[in-house]
């Protein structure tokens, strides 16, 4: 894994119970001087806690395994490292998209959806496809077609560019830039091992995505009424016990991106690998092995954080149509008030000595209001 070249150990995490392997010039890498999820991950070398088994090996550059129940990072390798993502950023686009469009509503691409370079479903320009085939065709095959057509149907490019950056700071996946729908690689474009941890994690807590990143295969409609199947690229689908699914990526510039999250004995276990030259599936098998094995014993080394609370309202807001506002009720005076004892001592006395009380009632009563006192 990695481990003869190791420069330095930290103190901090050896204090804390954690095994920490890291070169001596790790930095944090999210967008303030505090790592999203906790210190340690803002470390470029191997972090893992201690009460587990060695960690297999791997070819990526990055990677992160998590409890995806209770949010723990069990290990990670720069897991803030910031790299190109390549179809992994299709997992933004329907986390994004997916609570914004109608998905029985149909649709009918752009020449510039159908003729999009890399992957795709085969979109022709026909009024044939749901939104809902869509997602199927951007998660199963990733579809770079289906990826624009989808953004065509939210408003366009710009405006969905928009609504995925907005999501990603929404859910602290801050080393995420979006410059496209479909992941194909652009100046700019990022995300992170533990991004795409966060954001499938997200994904995963929606039915309809948990479906797409799930079908084995399906069929998509064609012209004249007919149809051809589509089958998904995840090899582990029906290969890795409990594989639940979510999606895997690969460019020239980005080479090998995976994350991807498995259900054994009620527990579900998320594992994201970036910048892997070769084959990664049989490593992330054994790195789900090893989660599932660690979850549950192993100290965690930080936490795949929720999203950013909703601001509360600075001011009231109304009641439901029709309320009626409560009413104002009077001030009660107690009975052994100041202002009662002046007003008694004043009918008391006579005309004579009335103004002489009425100036010390006057002093005694901005003395009380200064105390704070009714």
């Amino acid at each position: 894994m990695g481990m003869k070249h190791v420069t330095a150990v930290s103190a901090l995490a050896l204090a804390g119970g954690l095994t920490l392997v890291t070169p001596a010039h790790a930095r944090a890498a999210s967008d303030d001087t505090t790592p999203i999820g906790g210190m340690l991950l803002g470390q470029h070398g191997v972090v893992v806690g201690i009460g587990a088994k060695a960690l297999p090996k791997t070819g990526a550059s990055a990677f992160v395994v998590a409890d995806a129940d209770t949010g723990e990072v069990l290990a990670a390798k720069d897991p803030h490292g910031r790299y190109l993502p390549a179809s992994t950023l299709k997992i933004l686009t329907a986390v994004t998209l997916i609570p914004r469009l109608n998905k029985d509503k149909t649709i009918k691409p752009s020449a510039e959806a159908c003729n999009v370079e890399g992957s795709a479903v085969g979109l022709t320009q026909n009024k044939i496809y749901k939104v809902d085939d869509l997602f199927r065709a951007l998660m199963m095959v990733s579809g770079n077609d289906a990826a624009v057509a989808l953004a065509e149907t939210n408003g366009g490019l710009t405006e969905t560019l928009t609504d995925m950056n907005a999501e990603a700071k929404r859910l602290q996946a801050l080393d995420t830039v979006a410059k496209t729908p479909n992941g194909l690689d652009q100046p700019g474009q990022s995300s992170s091992a533990y991004d795409l941890a966060l954001i499938a994690r997200a994904g995963l807590a929606n039915p309809d995505f948990r479906e797409y990143v799930s079908t084995k295969i399906a069929k998509f409609p064609a012209p004249e009424g007919k149809y051809y199947e589509i089958a998904n690229h995840n090899k582990l689908l029906g290969r890795y016990p409990g594989m639940i699914g979510v999606k895997n990526g690969w460019t020239t510039k980005a080479l090998g991106s995976f994350v991807g999250a498995a259900k054994r004995d009620g527990h579900t276990i998320i594992v994201s690998v970036m910048r892997h030259e070769g084959s990664f599936w049989e490593e992330v098998k054994e790195l789900l092995d090893w989660g599932f094995e660690a979850r549950g014993h192993a100290t965690p080394v930080g936490a795949l954080v929720g999203p950013v609370p909703k601001a509360k309202p600075t001011k009231p807001v109304g009641g439901p149509p029709g309320a009626v506002p409560a009413p104002v009720r009077p001030a009660v005076v107690a009975q052994d008030s100041p202002v009662v004892g002046i007003g008694a001592t004043v009918l008391a006395v006579g005309l004579l000595g009335g103004a002489a009380w009425l100036v010390y009632g006057m002093r005694r009563r901005t003395r009380v209001q200064r105390d704070g006192r009714p």
